[in-house]
């Protein structure tokens, strides 16, 4: 079988996209993609259709170290609906039950938010990417088929409450940071029903993905009107580098020659990585110029292993 041509430009680095409600994370991934004329790119991690704001997206050489970004602590500001419960937990359930709200406090909420901050076990919705024996759990959601799941270990950071609108459909507005897997829509599910009301998401906003902020992000909309009907080049500016979401690790320069070894898969002895961590750390690695080249691993002499290397242009 003839392998797929690739169409587009090699273009390597992370764009910060601001995702818009109504659209899924691979389409706006794909907007972008076509938009700069990239050959390969992933995004970091999906956000609802419904759900709005940080996206990191990686292009290129970028999509080797997704996973750190997978991996990474979120920050969401999101609106808990108190008194409707829906199929999915969020706001793009069908309506399941509806109990009146008019009598829950600010009280009430605050001390049954204290039980969702720290370390918690969270069951995960049936409508969720989460695979159980290969399926989708939402595959399985669609066709009415409810399974066990296990409940999994999250850390919710931080849990503050912004705003509360009672009534009978009281809304709570919250800021939470928390751990990689974490279901916002479950601790507004899990709310509800510990104030016997339940409840779902009725908004979604992250405002953070682990180094990356708000204030960094890019609309599709932005890159539309500066694309205009130029190359996609011009969008290269909102490219950050391949290794901008490893900024938290050690960093090692090698020189020249250590770079050209290293690059073609071999370790280099480098007695400088010690000042850097440990056995089996892991290590950022660059040329003297700066230009990142991979990740590597200290070894017990004093070498640095490649484990990710980068493909350079030039």
């Amino acid at each position: 079988m003839a392998r797929k041509r690739n169409f587009g430009r090699p273009v390597n680095g992370v764009l910060i996209l601001n995702k818009p409600a109504g659209m899924t994370s691979n389409q706006a991934l794909q907007k972008a993609k076509h938009l700069l004329y990239a050959n390969k790119a992933g995004h970091t991690g999906s956000l609802d259709p419904f759900a709005t704001g940080v996206l990191p997206l990686c292009f290129g050489e970028a999509t080797k170290f997704s996973q750190f970004l997978l991996d990474a602590d979120k920050r969401y500001i999101s609106t808990f609906r108190l008194g409707v419960e829906t199929s999915t937990a969020d706001i793009e359930g069908e309506e399941i039950a509806r109990i009146d709200a008019g009598h829950i406090t600010a009280d009430q909420i605050e001390q049954a938010l204290a039980a969702f901050r720290g370390d918690i076990l969270q069951v995960p919705p049936m409508v969720s990417a989460l695979k159980v024996n290969g399926q989708p759990l939402y595959k399985l959601a669609r066709k009415g088929q409810v399974v066990e799941r296990q409940a999994r270990a999250v850390t919710i950071y931080q849990l503050d409450i912004l705003a509360i609108r009672p009534g009978v459909i009281a809304e709570v507005d919250v800021d939470i940071r928390c751990s990689k897997g974490t279901y916002i829509r479950s601790i507004a599910s899990d709310l509800g029903t510990s104030l016997g009301v339940g409840g779902h998401v009725a908004k979604l906003h992250r405002a953070a993905a682990g180094a990356f902020v708000e204030s960094q992000a890019v609309t599709l909309e932005a890159l539309v009107a500066e694309r205009g009907d130029g190359e996609p080049n011009v969008l290269d500016r909102h490219l950050l580098p391949p290794d901008a979401s490893l900024s938290s690790m050690p960093k090692l320069a090698l020189n020249d020659m250590s770079s050209h070894y290293f690059c073609q898969g071999q370790a280099v002895m480098d007695m400088r990585v010690y000042r850097l961590g440990d056995q089996g750390d892991t290590v950022r690695v660059c040329r003297e110029d700066g230009v990142f080249i991979g990740l590597g691993e200290i070894t017990d002499d004093g070498c640095i292993a490649p484990r990710r290397v980068v493909v350079l242009n030039s």
